[in-house]
This record gives C-alpha cells, structure tokens and sequence, in this order.
C-alpha cells in the first residue's frame, strides 16, 4: 500500500465489545473486571482511526468512552482501595461505552477527573493527527490553523496530567468535531467552523478571519485550560 492510500484511510474495522468484561461484574472481583476491560478497550482504541475511503470520519462517542474506559479501568485495577463512588462510574462506564453512551462531566468523581483529561486529550490528538493528514490532500488554511490552536490547549492539559476542570475537555472535545463537521461537509465548511469558534475556537492570522470566525478567534485566545 503506497502513502497516498495510508493517508486516505487510517480507519480500521475495530468494534468495540463489552460483553465479555460485563460477564465478569458478578462472579469476579472488581480488578479483574476492569482489567479485562481496560485490554478491550486499548485494543479498540489502537485499531480506530477517524479517515476511512478519504473521507473524514466524525470524533464518536463510542471511541471517547472506550478511551476514557481504559484510563479509568486501569485506575480501578491498580487501586488498593475504590470508594462506592468510583466503583458506580466506572460500572456505569462499562455498561454504555460501546454503545457510545458516557456520563455527564458533573457525575465525575473528583479521584477520576484526571482519567477523563487525560482519556480526551489522547483522543483530541489522535483525531488533530489524522485531520491533519486529511488536509495533506483536501487543504484548509483555517482549519489547519484551528487545530494548531485546539492542539495547545490539548498539550496544556496533558502538562497537568489530565487534571483538569472536566468542562474544559469538554470544549476540547467540542471544538475538535465541530472542526470534524467543517471538513467532512465540503458545502458549509465556513458554518461549521464558525460553531467550533462559537465553543471556543479561534484563528491566528487576521487577514484570514471572516465574520463569527474572527470573534471564535478572540473566544480561543480568552480560553483557560482551568483547574
């Protein structure tokens, strides 16, 4: 397969599946069940990618749950003690995350703030990677220049190991596939852009600001990585 075809597909036929680490809720103890989870779920996440037949492919929920499974699971597994609290999310994780489904950040338990970080982070880049690499054949300055932007805030929150107020990955989060929508819709890139910038988006260079796209700019440079 020669460069040019890597390039345009970085998605793999991963699916996610959790029945077998469910199986275990009832017969074994709780660090087996989120160790197997955890191997489910890294696996998952090392075959996906978000380019498939050239095509931008949008930043799912199914990939984030699985990439903030595998950061919390690996927490529950390695901790000599996991209060009632963590116990109800990580399960509650486990229950939904191959369906997509992911608890809101105010149900995050303070102990597991950072799991979450540094899960959306991973993510974040992951998906700033292979956008990037989309650009190489279907080039936009301005979202090329978004996702540099996105990318140090993305670095910011992986210098304080994920430990993070959850609201701020979030927006992290927002601004990737809002940025995602842009470049998969090629009849209202401008518009779909114009809603990363709204979540806190921004552009570097003026004379190439439009409209809601100079004042997401402005959004983006106000915006704090908070603790």
């Amino acid at each position: 397969m020669g460069l040019d075809e890597r390039r345009e597909h970085t998605a793999g036929a991963a699916t996610l599946d959790l029945t077998a680490a469910r199986n275990l809720v009832d017969d074994e103890p709780l660090a087996a069940v989120a160790s197997e989870a955890e191997s489910i779920c890294r696996e998952y996440v090392r075959k996906s990618g978000f380019v498939h037949g050239g095509e931008l492919q949008p930043l799912d929920g199914t990939y984030l749950a699985a990439a903030e499974l595998t950061h919390v699971a690996s927490e529950i597994s390695r901790s000599m003690r996991v209060t009632d609290e963590e116990e109800q999310y990580f399960l509650g994780l486990l229950r939904g995350a191959d369906q997509g489904e992911r608890p809101g950040f105010e149900d995050i338990p303070a102990s597991l703030r950072a799991a979450r970080g540094l899960a959306y982070a991973s993510a974040v880049d992951a998906y700033r990677a292979d956008a990037r690499r989309y650009l190489e054949d279907n080039p936009n300055r301005t979202a090329r220049k978004l996702l540099g932007t996105l990318g140090e805030h993305q670095k910011r929150v992986e210098a304080l190991d994920g430990d993070v107020a959850p609201r701020s990955v979030e927006h992290l989060v927002r601004v990737a596939r809002d940025i995602g929508r842009a470049l998969a819709d090629a009849d209202d890139d401008e518009g779909a852009l114009a809603d990363a910038d709204d979540d806190e988006g921004a552009l570097a260079d003026a004379d190439d600001d439009e409209g809601a796209l100079a004042e997401a700019r402005d959004r983006l440079d106000d915006l704090e990585v908070t603790t």
